[in-house]
């Protein structure tokens, strides 16, 4: 009797990044900006503090790192590197945006 075929899955090699998915040819975004989406894409995978991996991995204080961040994901590049992501951005944006607001008006009635 035969052996039953075996399937061959062709060995696959650590992926050091998840950059590794975009060609930088794909992207006009520099390298920093490739990891500021990576950091946004896996923060939770950090240990410690998000703050704590973006003065870490940045050398930035958060509220650089933020001010950055939104004028990245406002850029068409960047939609087009990573749309799920920057659209998540731009909706988590806006919503706390109207919390603010909300609870300005709020307060201020």
């Amino acid at each position: 009797m035969a052996e039953p075929a075996r399937e061959h899955l062709p060995e696959q090699e650590p992926r050091k990044s998840l950059l590794a998915d975009f060609s930088p040819r794909d992207s006009s975004l520099t390298e920093r900006e490739q990891q500021m989406l990576e950091l946004e894409r896996q923060w939770w995978k950090y240990a410690g503090a998000k703050e704590q991996a973006i003065r870490e991995l940045f050398d930035l204080s958060a509220t650089h790192y933020y001010q950055l961040l939104n004028a990245l994901i406002d850029r068409e590049d960047a939609l087009a590197h990573d749309p799920m992501l920057v659209k998540r951005l731009r909706r988590l944006r806006t919503s706390r945006h109207r919390a603010r607001t909300a609870r300005r008006l709020g307060s201020d009635a």
